[in-house]
């Protein structure tokens, strides 16, 4: 590696350390401003808070290395336009792919980083995280008086050898829509099947409007011995609304193996908004540690303009940053089309990468 391309990832390098080192206290700092009234109420230990945010240092990384990477390659170079290094470089017959190679290879680094961290650490972390919150941290709802919020998209598996999907679960007024339940005989296969549009929890069991019960051949599942129809039933399903608390899984506490596990075990239910949405999520895993690298590339030629006046390169830096938070944006839309099955899953999750990366060749062609 030559002198200038260490000199320049360096710099790169001491200020995304920097970045996230400042993302992680301000996270802190309102988080802890936020759940004032927790850590009081509950006269939550000091050591206790310090291993919750410890243990969510892995999550905070992956969620904000992205802007610390743009942030450290923008305030790099443009330090470097400052001094008039880049018309140096450039005079000396540095072309754009020269002169962005330390930052190109910084940003393929820090994408393998945050994919690592995400598959490996994360998820623990963040199961470490809510334990730690849900049992020494928050106050009880109950004694609070406030409301949860409504839980989308629960799947687990029951006693008795079910399969549960919910679409969503409210725990406050303990009700559920979109409910499909699927039995299973001892080795996995279906013996019957049911549907219900909402359930009411009426203390001792469930009791499900404008519902359906199929039984099955489990020789052969296609094949239906019975069907029935009930506009109003109570049924026996043995989970109570705390089980269903207790059951959830997040997707945030799986890495790509395990989501695609359990996408591969709930696939034939039928819940087909909850599959989808779990795919959404699974090329998600997959595509969000291009963001760092993405988000540079965009950004590079806006550092690189030159100018008289270093106004110039100070306009050019927000200009980028407001394409890094941009990106968020365009993402959080690509999801949610994905997730409300306007897009399929992989275009959803790939729409900003993609997108940015068109852009950012149009910028490059355009400006050098």
């Amino acid at each position: 590696m030559r002198i200038i391309d260490r000199y320049i990832l360096l710099s790169i390098i001491r200020i995304f350390i920097s970045a996230i080192l400042v993302f992680t206290f301000l996270y802190i700092l309102i988080d802890v401003a936020t759940h004032l009234d927790d850590f009081m109420a509950n006269k939550v230990p000091t050591a206790t808070i310090i291993n919750y945010y410890l243990s969510f240092f892995p999550v905070m990384f992956v969620q904000t290395s992205p802007i610390a990477c743009l942030l450290s390659v923008l305030f790099t170079y443009s330090g470097l336009n400052n001094n008039n290094e880049i018309i140096a470089l450039r005079a000396s017959g540095f072309n754009f792919i020269k002169i962005t190679r330390p930052a190109i290879f910084f940003g393929l680094m820090a994408t393998a980083l945050v994919f690592l961290v995400n598959e490996r650490f994360a998820p623990q972390a963040a199961m470490l995280a809510q334990e730690i919150k849900k049992t020494k941290i928050e106050v009880n709802v109950k004694e609070r008086g406030n409301k949860p919020p409504p839980i989308k998209y629960l799947f687990f598996y029951g006693v008795d050898n079910k399969l549960f999907f919910i679409d969503e679960f409210d725990p406050a007024d303990k009700t559920l829509s979109g409910l499909t339940v699927i039995g299973q005989d001892e080795k996995q296969r279906m013996t019957e099947k049911i549907t219900a549009f909402k359930g009411v929890w009426t203390g001792h069991n469930w009791k499900l409007s404008n519902c359906q019960l199929a039984r099955y051949n489990p020789l052969d599942p296609t094949l239906t011995s019975d069907v029935q129809f009930f506009k109003e039933k109570t049924f026996e399903l043995n989970e109570s609304p705390d089980d269903l608390l207790k059951q959830r899984m997040s997707v945030s506490s799986m890495n790509i193996r395990q989501l695609k596990e359990y996408i591969h075990r709930f696939k034939a239910s039928g819940a087909i908004a909850a599959i989808n949405s779990l795919r959404v999520d699974l090329h998600q895993k997959i595509a969000y540690p291009f963001a760092c690298i993405v988000i540079i590339f965009v950004g590079l030629p806006f550092a690189l303009i030159t100018g008289r006046r270093k106004g110039l390169t100070f306009a050019s830096v927000g200009i980028a940053l407001a394409i890094g938070f941009l990106f968020y944006v365009v993402n959080a839309v690509g999801l949610a089309l994905g997730k409300g099955n306007v897009l399929p899953p992989a275009v959803a999750a790939w729409f900003a990468p993609v997108l940015f990366v068109a852009a950012g060749f149009y910028l490059v062609r355009k400006l050098f």
